[in-house]
């Protein structure tokens, strides 16, 4: 009898069409155009191979899955064991210590220290603007890690203990002494609560133990990666504001006494544990001189600001790859939405975006790479800076537009870009938030005027090409010559600098469908340009293939 009875036909409610699979298995160095071209425009090209083995891995479906579930399952902290003894623990999902494995075996933290050479650092971007794509959170110890080299290296004796296994392609994410290990992570902690940015009113104070150890007592309002084996730190000593490498655990094996009081509780980057730090006679080492601290990061700043630029041009390339792939697919009022004029132009606005991230970050990899010449310090000294304010701040809006295209879809957590969304703000503030940077290019302009012959020289290399490029070298000439209310207009200054030099590399790479798309919407425009607001006459085909990531 039970065999007659079927379920009604009005029992299933919906069937699921015109929705979007997942975008997986695609190879995502392979489908990037511009990463390409800017690769091997700054030097990088011995390294296609490898990125072409490595665009593979970051696009396998186990791969992504772990950007989602270190997202989804928090950091935990612990303060104490079941027994009441003090552990400062933090408890990451395994999918976080797959995701740090794999950036380090890969060198990221590591490769231009360790196999220094001609386009190191522009391969190493190029890789690393690969990953920053699967999940952005693990990246902070991994730059912290990669930029801490140039300080500690200025003590050859903390030196000979940490730099090799600092460097070394491993990941070893227990709870154990240094020694113990063969491979090292390094965090910082220079942010105090009554100072922020301004880091010569840091209170926290370095007391010298007369056996070349100090004793560090304060407290820090924002450390990252406190599950990092030692931390770069600036506290007051005698001779002033000084840099030093505290450990998590000391050299007798005892716990060290930098104890962690909270989580931060972050809108984006929460794969990553931001905390709270009290140090109670914390041991550590000088790195430097004392009163020089600042010096002793100058470099670290940099690398550091150059990774907030890698990190954002990723996310930026992972919004326009998830829009264009969702407009391929999906249908809307009897159409493709790629195949409606007004998300045509949108679509294309957001890609011509990435275009010039990727630009630009790739260009100042090649001036890490060179260092050693005058003008390439020089274009780095404000590159640095500027392409840090410019991409970091474009990319929440972008972040934005994108998760439109996807419409409610975009918002909703397992949808990639309501994660790109939530991380965009992070890079913008992380490492001086917007008008830190301005106030930098500034002092470095007062300071050592010959930067600016140095910018202008590149920027020179493009003069004759666009008549639209010239007029807008001319107005930027004219905003350096004005001195009048130089910081009231900083911010207008330092977007003409970005926004030409972008103009300046789009023409040296070549496709004029790319850089006159930029030059007629960035450059000529008047008024704030909006996404979607491209001119008639821009080459929107050629724009969408280069931003589509199935396009091979």
């Amino acid at each position: 009898m039970a065999d007659d009875i079927h379920p009604s036909a009005h029992a299933s409610t919906h069937m699921v069409s015109n929705q979007v699979p997942p975008l997986c298995g695609h190879n995502l160095y392979a489908g990037d155009q511009a990463l390409q071209e800017s690769l091997f425009f700054n030097g990088g090209h011995w390294s296609e191979n490898d990125l072409q083995r490595y665009g593979e891995v970051c696009g396998r479906p186990e791969m992504i899955e772990r950007g989602y579930a270190a997202n989804e399952f928090k950091p935990i902290f612990e303060s104490h064991d079941r027994i009441g003894n003090r552990i400062d623990l933090i408890r990451y999902h395994s999918s976080y210590h797959q995701l740090m494995q794999l950036a380090l075996s890969e060198g990221l933290h590591s490769a231009p220290w360790a196999e220094p050479r001609s386009g190191a650092n522009v391969a190493r971007a190029a890789k690393y603007y690969l990953q920053t794509q699967l999940e952005a959170g693990h990246g902070c110890p991994v730059t912290m890690t990669f930029a801490s080299i140039p300080s500690i290296q200025l003590n050859s004796e903390v030196a000979k203990q940490w730099v090799s296994k600092i460097l070394n392609r491993g990941y070893d994410g227990s709870n154990r002494p240094y020694f113990e290990k063969s491979s090292l992570t390094i965090g910082m902690g220079m942010t105090e609560k009554q100072g922020g940015s301004d880091v010569q009113s840091n209170t926290t104070t370095a007391i010298p133990m007369g056996n070349g150890t100090y004793e560090l007592l304060g407290h820090k309002w924002f450390m990252s990666a406190p599950m990092c084996d030692a931390f770069l730190i600036l506290a007051q000593a005698p001779g002033g504001l000084s840099c030093f490498l505290v450990p998590r655990w000391r050299p007798d094996g005892s716990k060290n006494r930098l104890e962690i009081q909270r989580l931060k509780v972050k809108a984006g980057n929460v794969s990553n544990a931001s905390s709270e730090v009290e140090m109670r006679g914390a041991m550590g080492w000088l790195l430097g001189e004392e009163g020089r601290g600042v010096n002793a990061i100058i470099k670290m700043v940099a690398i550091t600001r150059f990774d907030c630029m890698v990190g954002s041009s990723g996310g930026q390339r992972q919004a326009v790859v998830q829009a264009i792939y969702h407009a391929s697919i999906r249908k809307a009022f009897g159409q493709k939405l790629i195949d409606q004029p007004l998300m045509r132009n949108v679509l294309a606005d957001l890609h011509l975006e990435v275009e010039g991230s990727i630009a630009l970050t790739m260009r100042m990899a090649r001036a890490l790479d060179q260092e050693d010449q005058e003008h390439e310090q020089m274009l780095l000294r404000l590159g640095a800076a500027v392409g840090k304010y410019w991409i970091c701040k474009r990319s929440p809006h972008h972040a934005y537009e994108a998760m439109e295209c996807l419409g409610g879809n975009g918002v909703i957590e397992n949808f990639i870009t309501a994660r790109l969304y939530r991380d965009a703000p992070i890079n913008a503030i992380w490492e001086g938030s917007g008008n830190i940077q301005v106030l930098d290019v500034l002092r470095a302009i007062t300071k050592t005027p010959v930067v600016v012959n140095h910018w202008l020289d590149e920027l020179s290399g493009s003069i004759g090409l666009n008549a639209h490029y010239d007029k807008a070298i001319d107005a930027l000439k004219k905003e350096f010559a004005d001195l009048d209310q130089f910081e009231y207009r900083a911010r207008t200054i330092v977007d003409r600098m970005a926004l030409t030099m972008q103009a300046h590399l789009l023409l040296q790479l070549g496709n004029e469908a790319v850089s006159d798309a930029f030059i007629q919407s960035r450059l000529e425009s008047k008024g704030i340009h909006s996404t979607g607001s491209l001119p008639k006459n821009i080459d929107i085909e050629t724009l969408l293939k280069r931003g589509d990531p199935l396009s091979i």
